[in-house]
């Protein structure tokens, strides 16, 4: 029985697909981080100054950026909240309450509140583990869209979106996660990627590229290849309103492989303007054509648009295809937050592999509960 199988029908996962599972959402945290911390100290530098800065190669180790090496931005903070919403909105199923896309919103809101708080507050007890966590409360070039969206508490919907004319590529950026659920079908995966990325990113090709992210993630994590994953999110984005940008990017991606060696001239024509439909495009194109995990890195930084974003799509792919030991030890040993992003994502696992055990009908874990409070 397959890990896709085995959530959906509620059965007991192998030691074995745990294991992989486990790798594979670590791979998937890790490597997105990574790629967040290799791309933000170049983002938006044309490649000419890159190389002025870096040498004729560009990019090719962890540069200082935010005071130190390794440091990741407001992307990486993100999608913790992200992991913290799914597990919650689990947690909370057994209340009866079942709509995730809100304790998605209430995880956002909480990320919301360490850009602009000096620390934890013990006063809100529905907090949870997370958001006492001081090093996140490190405000990292959140973008106007981010603050935007999460400034007050009412939540963007596909039918009233936050910011509609918004097409940048951070809210996928944060949607790596959303495949994670790999005991749900794809089109659920992308419809939750999507509802969650138009809480910040209302136009088409912002919460698109999120939920076709969501997608080829998702194909990623259950054991498929980049490319049939890729035609999967295809085939999905084909009957939503405003996909052609989107699709046609992946299109550019798959076809791009064909082309000669990989170069940063390319992953630029790709990328584009920098909207969210280009540095997918240039994402997949980087995790298709690269080498090895560095190399493939390397490539999705070294261009002159958001090298942060593409770093992190990159990354989160790369991640959830080989699992967390593909990705360079020397960057992880320096890479911020690691231990909070190895325990949330271990929780993770253990939520959608054991999570009856946790809380359900037989009784409730009290330190699971604390850790992820079911609120109200």
């Amino acid at each position: 029985m397959s890990a896709a199988t085995s959530t959906a029908a509620g059965a007991v996962w192998g030691r074995g697909e745990q294991q992989d599972f486990r790798s594979r959402v670590r791979g998937t945290l890790l490597g997105a981080a990574v790629g967040d911390a290799l791309g933000s100290p170049v983002d938006l530098l044309a490649m000419d100054e890159i190389r002025e800065a870096y040498g004729a190669e560009g990019l090719v180790d962890l540069a200082f950026g935010y005071g130190r090496r390794g440091a990741v931005t407001h992307l990486t903070q993100l999608g913790l909240f992200t992991v913290d919403g799914l597990i919650r909105a689990q947690v909370r199923r057994d209340t009866g309450a079942w709509h995730p896309p809100t304790d998605l919103h209430r995880a956002y809101l909480r990320w919301a509140a360490t850009q602009h708080d000096w620390g934890p507050d013990e006063r809100r007890k529905d907090d949870g583990w997370l958001a006492r966590e001081e090093w996140l409360y490190a405000r990292r070039d959140p973008t106007r869209a981010c603050l935007m969206g999460f400034g007050d508490e009412r939540m963007g919907t596909l039918d009233a979106p936050k910011n509609p004319g918004e097409v940048g590529g951070e809210a996928a950026a944060r949607s790596a996660p959303f495949g994670l659920l790999v005991g749900w079908e794809p089109q659920l995966v992308m419809q939750l990627a999507v509802e969650c990325a138009a809480q910040t990113h209302g136009h088409p090709v912002g919460y698109l590229a999120a939920g076709a992210y969501a997608v080829v993630v998702h194909g990623l994590a259950r054991g498929e290849s980049l490319d049939a994953a890729v035609q999967r999110a295809l085939a999905l984005l084909a009957a939503r309103p405003g996909h052609q940008a989107v699709s046609d990017g992946l299109q550019r991606a798959l076809g791009a492989v064909r082309q000669g060696m990989p170069t940063s001239g390319r992953v630029e024509e790709l990328v584009g303007e920098g909207s969210a439909e280009g540095v997918l495009s240039g994402a997949v194109y980087c995790a298709l054509v690269g080498e090895d995990v560095r190399h493939a890195l390397c490539l999705a930084v070294n261009h002159g648009g958001p090298s942060g974003v593409t770093g992190a799509l990159t990354g989160g792919l790369l991640g959830a295809s080989y699992g967390e030991t593909a990705l360079p030890p020397a960057w992880l040993a320096e890479l911020e937050g690691r231990p909070t992003l190895l325990v949330l994502a271990d929780d993770f696992a253990v939520e959608m592999t054991q999570g009856p055990a946790l809380h359900g009908p037989a009784g409730a874990s009290p330190g699971w509960i604390a850790r992820y409070p079911r609120g109200v």
